[in-house]
Parts: C-alpha cells; sequence; structure tokens
C-alpha cells in the first residue's frame, strides 16, 4: 500500500478550498474537530441478526474503521442500517457495534484539504497497519474523487471485487456511477445520493415581478441564459439582486461544458465557462449580484424574510439544510419557514455534490463493506426511509418515482410543492463523461481567478493567465491551450 499511497499523492488535485462543503451535510456537519477517532467497547449485539449473520465471517476483523469529513454518513448509519447500534444516540460519529464488530468513524475536518491529506496518510500505511487500524471504508465527494478511484492508485476496491453486480446497481443513476468509474470502467463505489439540482426561487418575488410563483410559468422565464438575462433586468427594476452571487451560477455553467478541462496536457476554458464569465460580468457590472463568497453571511442574508435575492441554484440538500428553519420547527424568520421558496428547473439541468463510499484496498472487513453499500445505497426500504427521513434525494430510480407520484414527497420548505419528479429528470440528464483529476483545481482556480476580473481588477485576458499560473502551480505537467 505503501507504493498505491505514493501514487495518490501523485495523481491527487489540489486540496479543497475554505469553500468547500460537504454535500447534503446539516448546519453542524462541518462542526466536527480533525482526526478524531471513535469507538465502543459496548458488548451489545445487533437486534436484526441478518445484519450480522450475513456479513461477518470468522476470519473476518472486528473492528471496522470508516474515514469521513462530518457527521452526515454517521448519522445516516445511525438511523438507517439494520443492527447499527450507536455508541451514543446524540453523537453518530463516536460510533458504535454491528454484531460483534466495533464501529469507528475517523473524522477530519475538509476545510482546507485536512480530510484528504489525512485520507493518503492512512492509505499509505495500509499494509503495513495492524489489522484493528486498517482503513475499511473511506467517503469521497464528486470533486476529488477521481483521485481514489483510479486504477493506478488502487486504493479504493472494484465493486466487482466485493461481489456487486450491475443489477445490484441497476436502479442508481448513471451519473453517480460514472463519477467513481476508473479508466477501465470499473466503478470502485456507490452512493446513496442523486443530488441533481435546479433553480431554487423566492416565491413572494415571484409573484411580484413575474406574476406568478408556479414553476411551470417561473420555468419560462429562466428556461434559457439569454431569457435568465432578461428576467435580471425585470429584477433590477424592481430593486431586487436574481442571485446572490457569481457562484451560484458557475456550477451549472460548468456542468454543461463540451469537453474536459484538461485535453492532452493542454488547460482548457470551455465556451460555457467563459459564457459564465461574460454573463456575470454584466450581472455584477448593473448590481444584480455579488463577487462574495459562498456560504458567507452576506450570501446566505437572502434566506431570511423578505429577502431581496430572486433565486438561488442547488439540490435538495441545499433546500433542506441550508436555506434555514423547516415550517415545523420554530420560526426562525426564514423564508424556508414561510414555505416560501419554489424550485424550477432553470436555464441547464446540472448536479451539485454527492457523497461516494468506497472499500479501502486492503480492509479485513470485506462482507460487512458489502453489506453496508448494499443496504446503503441500494436497498428500497433503506433509501425511502432516508428520503423521507432526511429529505434526501436519493440514488434509486423507483424510490423516486413513489414519491413523485404520493403526497410522501411534498416539501414543507418549498410551499408543499413536491420536487422529486423533476429532480429524478434531471438526475437522468447529468452527463459526467467530461471529468478529469485535474477537476478540483480548475473549478476553483477559475472562479476565484476571475474575481479579479469581476471586481475591475483585471483585465479578463490577466485573470486568465492568472488561473493558468493557479493550476500549473498544482500541476506543472500542464499547460496553457492557448
Amino acid at each position: 500500500m505503501r507504493n498505491r499511497g505514493k501514487k495518490i499523492l501523485a495523481l491527487g488535485v489540489a486540496a479543497a478550498m475554505a469553500f468547500s462543503m460537504a454535500a447534503c451535510g446539516s448546519t453542524s456537519d462541518t462542526s466536527q474537530s480533525s482526526d478524531t477517532s471513535a469507538s465502543t467497547d459496548t458488548s451489545s449485539t445487533s437486534t436484526d441478526t441478518s445484519a450480522s449473520t450475513d456479513t461477518s465471517s470468522a476470519d473476518e476483523g472486528k473492528v471496522l474503521n470508516i474515514c469521513v469529513w462530518n457527521n452526515e454518513f454517521p448519522n445516516r448509519m445511525k438511523d438507517h442500517y439494520p443492527g447499527f447500534e450507536a455508541a451514543d444516540p446524540e453523537d453518530s460519529t463516536k460510533g458504535g457495534k454491528i454484531g460483534d464488530v466495533t464501529v469507528n468513524f475517523i473524522v477530519t475536518d475538509n476545510q482546507g484539504g485536512q480530510y484528504q491529506t489525512k485520507l493518503d496518510e492512512k492509505l499509505e500505511a495500509q499494509d503495513s497497519a495492524a489489522a484493528d487500524d486498517k482503513i475499511d471504508m473511506f467517503l469521497v465527494e464528486a470533486d476529488y474523487a477521481r483521485k481514489y478511484v483510479d486504477a493506478d492508485a488502487n486504493v479504493a476496491m472494484p465493486l466487482e471485487d466485493l461481489g456487486i453486480t450491475a443489477d445490484d446497481l441497476s436502479k442508481q443513476y448513471k451519473y453517480t456511477q460514472d463519477i467513481v468509474s476508473d479508466a477501465n470502467g470499473k466503478i470502485r463505489g456507490t452512493s446513496w445520493q442523486a443530488c441533481s439540482a435546479g433553480l431554487i426561487y423566492n416565491r413572494a418575488i415571484a409573484k411580484q415581478v413575474l406574476g406568478s410563483d408556479d414553476p411551470t410559468a417561473v420555468q419560462e422565464a429562466v428556461k434559457d441564459w439569454a431569457t435568465f438575462n432578461e428576467t435580471a433586468e425585470k429584477m433590477k427594476a424592481a430593486n431586487y439582486k436574481m442571485t446572490a452571487t457569481v457562484g451560484d451560477t458557475f456550477r451549472v455553467y460548468s456542468n454543461n461544458i463540451s469537453g474536459p478541462w484538461v485535453q492532452d496536457g493542454k488547460i482548457v476554458v470551455d465556451p460555457n465557462c467563459k459564457q459564465w464569465v461574460d454573463d456575470s460580468k454584466k450581472l455584477v457590472d448593473e448590481g444584480l449580484t455579488t463577487t462574495n463568497n459562498l456560504w458567507t453571511d452576506e450570501w446566505k442574508a437572502g434566506f431570511q424574510a423578505p429577502g431581496d435575492v430572486f433565486c438561488y441554484f442547488g439540490p435538495a440538500w441545499l433546500i433542506n439544510f441550508s436555506m434555514g428553519n423547516d415550517p415545523s420547527k420554530e420560526d426562525d424568520g426564514s423564508i424556508a419557514h414561510a414555505g416560501g421558496w419554489g424550485l424550477c428547473n432553470g436555464p441547464q439541468g446540472y448536479y451539485w455534490g454527492g457523497s461516494w463510499i468506497c472499500a479501502a484496498v486492503g480492509t479485513d472487513n470485506a462482507s460487512l463493506v458489502k453489506d453496508i453499500m448494499l443496504k446503503m445505497t441500494t436497498d428500497n426500504d433503506v433509501m425511502k426511509s432516508i428520503a423521507t427521513a432526511d429529505s434526501d434525494c436519493v440514488n434509486n430510480k423507483e424510490v423516486l418515482a413513489e414519491l413523485a407520484s404520493s403526497d410522501e414527497g411534498n416539501n414543507a420548505v418549498l410551499g408543499g410543492q413536491n420536487p422529486y419528479q423533476q429532480l429524478a429528470d434531471g438526475a437522468e440528464k447529468v452527463d459526467m463523461s467530461n471529468t478529469t483529476q485535474y477537476d478540483q483545481a480548475c473549478v476553483e482556480d477559475f472562479q476565484s481567478s476571475m474575481m479579479n476580473y469581476f471586481n475591475g481588477n483585471a483585465t479578463y485576458d490577466e485573470a486568465l493567465q492568472q488561473f493558468y499560473k493557479s493550476v500549473m502551480e498544482k500541476h506543472p505537467e500542464l499547460t496553457p491551450a492557448e
């Protein structure tokens, strides 16, 4: 594994910037301290005998170590995996037991690339680690998944080696598999989430400016970027911002590029990303958006009623976990509490976020890892439970179809609107064929470099050169396409 670890470091993309956020996280998701390992000696056994009987064997380990960056997956395990007994029901990161197997969640904060750094260290030491210290599972995000599912790195097991078949995964959306497939087409991870996304709009502003808050009517006003920009002028006349920041729209444009960021060793700026620059510059200059960073107080100000921002862009997790309080909870003055948001497709289909489970090469708990992957990402009952209890848009076509046709799918934050058919349709359209291991560096550095242009501190060409320089500092093997 030491050689594999070195290959990870050689193949790795740049560490995540401070604004990176784990997908589908609650407001407490990023609060975990760096590298906290939790375990329990509780001897309680599973209440679901099938969970332990089907997944354990005499020659497998008695400690399951799972690397994560926050409490999202530990919460999902605690709430939905049959037979998991939490050591502390109030803090899922403290681990627990599955039958006679102790479960440890090794939590390292995602900010500043800390999680990747710690994960790289542990995977590099995998071969020499004691049995109880070996990493059995680890989670990754889309922006850096390629680094860990690379066949040469060989740190994430192909699912077929665990006995997980194409039929097992047949209800999942293809893009969620493409993100964690190596160059040979072998799938090396699996996700319970399908984070297709749309345009989330302020219903009160829509009624005032557009005359209707119906999703079909609003969609007509934002159906493509030209129409979107025309609607922005209407918002300006009514003293509203179209979006909270230029960062709100970037992923929509960048998810729809016609080719990879890096082609034959050359850094390429796709026409759709150049269009984002041109459109954003105009919106900034006209006061219709800002250059504030995502997740800042200024960006979130539009979440509070009455709000001066017409729309945000995001998936189900942004709606449910980031935009304010649920109407069933104590009033926090948010638009969400009043059910004041609506959802439509927006100018282009896209996705944002997601967490993927990988099985570590060298695990001594392969049977249990397989069972966790299957139950947490393919089991219809578990998927529906996650969707209804946690408001996740799950990676299961059958479950989303059921929710789309039932009042169980109605969302109070969206004023009772049922978003699941729209999210399901969006997930079918996501195309991840252009992803590379360089995407995180390119995506982050392009945005940060262009801020200088938007703020009037550089010309476009000067900002572009800064982008090239920043990426090449992380990846000296690359050169600009121009």
